[in-house]
């Protein structure tokens, strides 16, 4: 008997063969700007005359430096935030107060009754600082992830444990990078900044994925820090969009190291000058007239003993086990057979790439002692070197670490010169959950300010320094 080829019987339910792209009609949409009317619109890519190469800033000074100054400072210091208003509305039985504004759909919200029609632009000087430093972050990533494929040859990769579907997965995330940054391009419009050029610090696969996670997590905790805060709630809804694509990013690289990927409940947002403060010393330079970022740069925090991941006793760490000087360098991957847990064949001692490790050591633990120097102000950063450290705190005090939805305050011991110590903390965010796990945020401040994930920038007058490190 013949069948019908075009409809094939399964469960049941009627499948259609499929049918040639050229064959679906057009939907008929309004054009985005520059493209025709159906059409997708096109994605940003680098000025062909623009970055080729890479490496550090090589002119002797820059033409300008620091941030773009505001017309006025409205607010120099905050010594605590206010006490919080008494709020108006709890519900004690279940029972809705107000009526509903559409079918199905109770009172309250913001932008869900249709009286307004959505505009994916920013809508203020917060909005347009806070995108402009986001574009930054989706632009490096592009280029990161792009340098690795190229610079690495295959049999690095597999050397490290990583197969050629590997580093396509790795070419994808460059192309998620290109959508991102023209989303965000889309909504700064023509005074967008443009990609720059940047200057990396691994030598090895392996350091390249530590690099990745570090900086794919100030990325990510970045964006999380001001999109509840934008004014155009239209912008922070896409946003949100594309920094669920960003976490499984960064879960990705721990992956490849050998880590738990989300040995934590909850992702930490971080403040804009926290975010800048950490990309910024791997920008070299960029296109003349760019658009200069308005979020300070604090003095670099360097971990003095940072456990390196790459050792089958990531504790067993040396102080020079990192390949450079700057914040997130990653820790060197040069080690001996005995020494490396890269495909070790002792049960919970590999670090070979897989969903998940349960390691015997872990990375870092509860009462370890971690030892700090941080850098004085004044120092030249970022693109050009035209931006400098600057710190409004008083004397070091204390050591924040940030890390899930906990800002926990350690005391600092000052041994020397912008030198001291002090103890991982063992605090928990609930039952079992360690509150220091993943990749943490570490501050030395001048006080221990209590603050909470939505008021976090109020810290920033109290930070003298400011780190990175991985935990877990």
């Amino acid at each position: 008997m013949l069948r019908n080829l075009a409809i094939l019987a399964c469960g049941g339910l009627a499948l259609a063969a499929p049918k040639p792209a050229t064959d679906i009609p057009a939907i008929s949409t309004k054009a985005p700007r520059g493209s025709e009317a159906g059409a997708a619109p096109t994605r940003v890519s680098p000025d062909p005359t623009g970055p080729t190469t890479h490496g550090p800033y090589s002119l002797s000074s820059a033409t300008t430096t620091g941030p773009e100054p505001g017309p006025t400072t409205v607010l120099l210091k905050n010594d605590g935030p206010p006490a919080a208003p008494t709020g108006n509305y709890y519900n004690e039985n279940g029972k809705f107060e107000a009526p509903f504004q559409l079918p199905f759909t109770p009172g309250g919200g913001k932008g869900v009754n249709g009286s307004n029609t959505p505009r994916y632009m920013v809508e203020s000087d917060y909005d347009y600082a806070s995108v402009v430093l986001g574009l930054h972050q989706e632009f490096i990533e592009l280029d990161l992830f792009n340098h690795g494929v190229a610079k690495f040859s295959e049999q690095e990769f597999l050397d490290a444990g990583l197969t050629a579907e590997d580093r396509t997965f790795l070419s994808y995330m460059a192309t998620q990078e290109a959508d991102h940054a023209t989303l965000l391009t889309n909504m700064l419009g023509e005074s967008a900044p443009k990609q720059c050029i940047y200057d990396y610090p691994f030598t090895t696969v392996r350091e390249y994925i530590d690099f990745n996670i570090k900086l794919t997590r100030w990325g990510e905790s970045g964006n999380w820090g001001f999109l509840s805060h934008l004014d155009s709630r239209e912008v922070s809804t896409l946003l949100v969009q594309a920094e669920a694509v960003e976490a499984r990013q960064q879960m990705i690289f721990r992956q490849w190291l050998g880590l738990h990927p989300m040995p934590f409940s909850f992702v930490p947002g971080i403040p804009q000058s926290w975010h800048w403060t950490l990309l910024a010393p791997y920008i070299s330079s960029c296109p003349e007239n760019n658009t200069r970022i308005a979020w300070q740069n604090f003095p670099q925090l360097t971990i003095d003993n940072l456990p390196n991941p790459n050792r089958v006793s990531p504790n067993d760490t040396k102080t020079d086990e990192v390949v450079g000087p700057r914040v997130a360098d990653p820790s060197t991957s040069n080690l001996t057979a005995p020494e490396s847990c890269l495909h070790n064949t002792t049960l919970g001692y590999d670090c070979a790439p897989a969903i998940a490790h349960n390691r015997s050591e872990p990375l870092t633990f509860p009462g370890r002692k971690v030892f700090l120097s941080w850098e004085s102000p004044g120092k030249p950063v970022g693109p050009n070197n035209s931006y400098v450290t600057t710190t409004a705190a008083g004397a070091p005090r204390f050591v924040a670490w940030l890390s899930q939805i906990n800002l926990t305050y350690t005391p600092l011991e000052v041994t020397g010169q912008n030198k001291g110590w002090t103890w991982q903390p063992p605090n928990e965010v609930y039952v079992g959950d360690p509150a220091v796990n993943g990749t943490v945020f570490l501050a030395v401040t001048d006080s221990d300010l209590y603050l909470t994930p939505f008021n976090l920038s109020l810290i920033n007058p109290h930070v003298n320094a400011l780190g990175i490190m991985i935990a877990g």
